[in-house]
């Protein structure tokens, strides 16, 4: 049976596994929004990975800030969102709301994120909103995939584990 997601209520297929706490998190290739190539490896301790369908929402503009607000708290935690956006939108995007804590990744390219982190929406082509923790040694420490594209996931709780982890 597919995995889904769903968007007011219409089911949507995600593509990809189910990633769990304790799972290793999977390498991906995708670029940041000065066009450089960004993988896991090329990210360091712990790290918070936002996903977002598109940072031109409400919802996903109002994570991509309240994390990007928190980024600027904590750093010694990576922040970064997610999405299919190009690296251009994404640049935009940023500079229209003064939003320089997060770095960006754009999966726009190869969509190895969402296929490697189970968060591709497959007949749209955009990810599903989903949050995990890294820890420095590369094992997920906290995973949510929002069921719902259109709510909010539980920044409190990524957070505190984010917390935990940096100590």
């Amino acid at each position: 049976m597919p995995r889904t997601t769903s968007f007011k209520g219409m089911p949507l297929e995600l593509a990809g596994p189910e990633l769990k706490v304790g799972d290793p998190a999977p390498d991906f290739d995708a670029v940041d929004k000065s066009l450089q190539p960004i993988s896991l490896e090329s990210t360091s301790g712990v790290r918070v990975f936002s996903v977002v369908p598109s940072l031109d929402t409400p919802v996903c503009d109002m994570q991509t800030k309240k994390f990007n607000d928190e980024a600027g708290k904590l750093p010694n935690i990576g922040f970064y969102t997610i999405s299919v956006d190009l690296p251009f939108a994404q640049n935009r995007w940023c500079n229209s709301f003064g939003v320089d804590n997060v770095k960006m990744i754009s999966d726009h390219k190869f969509a190895s994120f969402g296929e490697n982190y189970g968060t591709l929406i497959k007949d749209w082509r955009v990810e599903s909103r989903a949050i995990f923790v890294i820890d420095k040694d590369n094992k997920i420490q906290h995973v949510e995939y929002v069921p719902e594209v259109a709510e909010h996931p539980d920044y409190d709780t990524a957070l505190a584990k984010a917390k935990e982890l940096a100590g």
